[in-house]
């Protein structure tokens, strides 16, 4: 199971360095979600996380702003999977803000309810917190 999951995590990782050379909406970071990850995040609307603790894949389906000047957050729902590497799965909504420092860095935190299906429904609660840079 660990050796499919590393190889399907290379794969992964050649074919989003293939769209960054040819699409300019890529942007990759660190988070804190599977443990310590790396995010890989293409056109803000899908999100790779590959940590310590297993791996994770948001589709952000709906964002928003708070039509104030002076609140510099966006807002976003995405809907999503996760897996530990040992044993766990299961499916995600995270619910997050994210912060444009600059032109090229984003910083976000979200919470996620999660169901755990590993051994029957269990409902959860996650949270992660990142830095992406944007090409």
């Amino acid at each position: 199971m660990m050796k499919k999951l590393g190889i399907t995590a290379i794969l992964c990782l050649m074919s989003m360095s293939a769209y960054a050379e040819s699409n300019r909406g890529f942007s990759v970071g660190m988070a804190v979600d599977q443990q310590l990850s790396a995010v890989f995040e293409i056109d803000q609307q899908y999100r790779f996380i590959l940590g310590n603790d297993g791996a994770a894949f948001d589709y952000i389906f709906a964002k928003g702003s708070f039509n104030n000047p002076d609140v510099p957050f966006d807002w976003y729902v995405a809907g999503g999977a996760w897996a530990e590497w040992e044993d766990d799965f299961g499916a995600r909504l995270p619910l997050g803000l994210n912060w444009q420092i600059n032109k090229s860095f984003n910083l976000y935190g979200q919470v996620h309810p999660e169901v755990n299906f590993y051994s029957g429904p269990e409902l959860q609660l996650g949270g992660a917190l990142g830095l992406t840079y944007h090409f």
